[in-house]
């Protein structure tokens, strides 16, 4: 572990639940007297959740993938100097809901492969890998099926259909075979308070 902070990452196709294991995991945490930081992206400071407004609203095809990239990278940069540093300098754990692995899955795989572009971009600007992440594998339809339930205005992702959905669960599985040391895979289609045991039980090792 860099610092003396714990920096764990929840990662996971649209609708598998990682955000409320996410917010589960931080309250887990809190009674067990760990100082947290719960944080997202894109967003997670005031100049990254600008940006993310801008790539998760409006039309699909709004930005081409490179533009997208660069925002989603700036929106990082931003979060990573203002909310993540500053936390694990000081010791916090910090439980980030997506980080670059989303990147290297939708701008790398999701149109075009532009996963070479994703990763220079990463070693240029962010540097800097999660301790921990942890894949929150769902049935792609489920998930699709969740996340389309829920009525948001932030779909723009979702609007490009069960494909993207397949795609990106095998992209996610594949990068957990490439970072071993750092992901461990969860099965999410059970209920949650089942997935949240095996979220703790994982946590709670590495700590």
């Amino acid at each position: 572990m860099t610092d003396s902070g714990l920096f764990l990452t929840f990662e996971g196709i649209d609708g598998s639940g990682k955000s409320s294991q996410a917010r589960m995991l931080a309250e887990r945490l809190r009674d067990l007297g760990h100082d947290v930081v719960l944080t997202r992206e894109p967003g997670g400071s005031a100049g990254a959740e600008e940006i993310r407004r801008l790539v998760l609203e409006g039309d699909p095809d709004r930005w081409s993938a490179e533009t997208e990239l660069l925002l989603f990278t700036a929106a990082r940069r931003d979060h990573l100097e203002r909310t993540i540093e500053p936390a694990l300098a000081a010791g916090k754990v910090v439980i980030c809901d997506r980080f670059a692995d989303s990147t290297r899955m939708y701008q790398g795989l999701s149109r075009g492969n532009l996963r070479g572009l994703v990763d220079q971009l990463h070693k240029l600007m962010i540097g800097r890998e999660p301790d921990l992440t942890l894949l929150i594998d769902m049935d792609p339809q489920i998930g699709l099926n969740r996340a389309k339930g829920r009525q948001g205005t932030e779909e723009r992702f979702e609007d490009f259909g069960i494909d993207l959905q397949q795609k990106m669960r095998a992209g996610f599985l594949a990068l957990s075979k490439e970072f071993p040391d750092r992901f461990r895979v969860i099965d999410g289609n059970r209920d949650m308070d089942r997935v949240a045991q095996d979220v703790t039980e994982i946590v709670l090792q590495t700590l």
